[in-house]
């Protein structure tokens, strides 16, 4: 099962060429992630200023295929996948309104459970579990 994020490419997100300048992918990717967790009723102001849980990305990457560019119409596909009991990965793909199914970018950001002081890995929480419970098809 997927999540899906519509947006605008606004200036802001533009290089000088007038293309989505690349981090900005990765941006626009995690907005759709932070969508799919308020989807999901997780308390956004709750889960990223949490004192006994953290969850930062350690790896991301992205690779494009065609450009975007201001005013563009976007759909975000985002794919959750669990990597054992304290961490995760998360799968885009970047769809132009225009272009039907051919994406545009594609993504990938990994990320761990840790205790934000200690900074040792932890579990997920029952909340992040059950959200990538959500995204399994059996």
């Amino acid at each position: 099962m997927s999540f899906y994020y519509r947006r605008i490419v606004h200036f802001q997100d533009t290089d000088a060429a007038g293309v989505v300048y690349f981090v900005n992918v990765l941006a626009i990717c995690h907005e759709a992630y932070e969508a799919s967790l308020a989807a999901f009723d997780i308390n956004l102001k709750v889960f990223f200023s949490n004192q006994e849980i953290a969850i930062p990305i350690i790896h991301a990457n992205v690779d494009f295929r065609r450009p975007m560019f201001c005013g563009d119409e976007l759909t975000i596909e985002l794919m959750p996948k669990t990597w054992g009991d304290d961490e995760f990965e998360i799968s885009y793909q970047v769809f132009l309104k225009e272009v039907g199914k051919k994406w545009a970018a594609r993504a990938s950001t990994k990320h761990v459970c840790i205790h934000p002081q200690s900074k040792s890995r932890q579990k997920l929480s029952d909340e992040i579990r059950r959200w990538l419970l959500s995204f399994q098809t059996f």
